[in-house]
């Protein structure tokens, strides 16, 4: 199955876990990812905070990329499919964007990674991939702020309780506990700049994570993982509880079900999931 495909900036850079076990799983289910050619930053986070015409511009010149290509266009980055989403939206409307051709058809879809792996390529599909059932796995599932709202911009059915990772997580074995934070902020855009606050929303989602009964966490966006896997080791110190919660991103987990050698990502988390993953059997 062919589709258009934009990496963003993280996935080559502070989450390359997500971009190579991406790259990993397509091959597996026979994805042909089509990076769009001379495909540009997309703005997020900083451009939409300081300029509106010019985060509308950085996102919408790689839509009129995708636009000459036709195909529906495959997002991993929460942030990334968040402005490209916005710029679509604004296309729609019939209201220009600077650096857009009137030309603009916009016939195809954008779909974050986690939506266009549970419903178009479906359940069974997947299933029939698993090598290694994720037995004795208890994760919960974290979206985030930016998969499914603003739901006037994503045109997501339920953006309070949605259930592409849960689903996926459920098709490769794992007993996937259910909690009601999973689209809480966990404050990714305030750790430079307001650390004060976005430390205890990290820590409430730790918390939150630990009386569900989770062992990990599985995410699909670079700016929660950097946020839940990097800060755990200065809660703990400010805190005196030990936080020791493996953070995963979904493709890592179809990887590691579906055979794929996941050890080369495993050993760049800031939490070690290898212990954990050990004990259970799956390593």
């Amino acid at each position: 199955m062919p589709v258009s495909y934009y990496p963003g900036c993280s996935l080559e850079g502070t989450a390359r876990e997500y971009g190579e076990s991406t790259l990993d799983i397509a091959r597996v289910l026979g994805i042909e990812l089509k990076e769009l050619s001379d495909w540009s930053c997309c703005g997020a986070s900083s451009g939409h905070i300081t300029d509106d015409s010019l985060a509308l511009a950085l996102a919408a010149r790689n839509l009129g990329i995708a636009d000459t290509v036709g195909l529906d266009l495959v997002v991993p980055c929460a942030a990334c499919y968040s402005r490209l989403k916005t710029a679509e939206k604004r296309l729609r409307s019939g209201r220009a964007i600077v650096g857009i051709p009137d030309t603009y058809q916009g016939n195809y879809r954008i779909m974050h990674l986690s939506q266009f792996l549970w419903e178009d390529i479906g359940e069974e599909t997947i299933r029939q991939h698993v090598k290694h059932p994720l037995d004795g796995l208890s994760p919960v599932c974290y979206y985030g702020c930016l998969i499914t709202r603003p739901p006037d911009v994503t045109g997501a059915v339920d953006p309070d309780n949605p259930e592409s990772i849960d689903n996926i997580m459920t098709a490769l074995g794992a007993d996937v506990r259910r909690w009601s934070y999973k689209t809480d902020c966990c404050g990714a855009s305030h750790m430079l700049t307001l650390p004060q606050v976005a430390i205890p929303m990290i820590q409430k989602l730790l918390d939150m994570a630990e009386e569900a009964g989770a062992d990990s966490i599985v995410v699909g966006c670079p700016m929660c993982y950097t946020s839940l896997d990097s800060m755990q080791e200065t809660i703990s110190q400010e805190t005196g509880h030990e936080y020791d919660t493996p953070i995963f991103f979904i493709t890592e987990m179809m990887g590691l079900a579906f055979g794929e050698p996941v050890d080369k990502h495993l050993g760049r988390h800031s939490v070690d999931p290898r212990p954990l993953l050990s004990q259970k059997g799956l390593l």
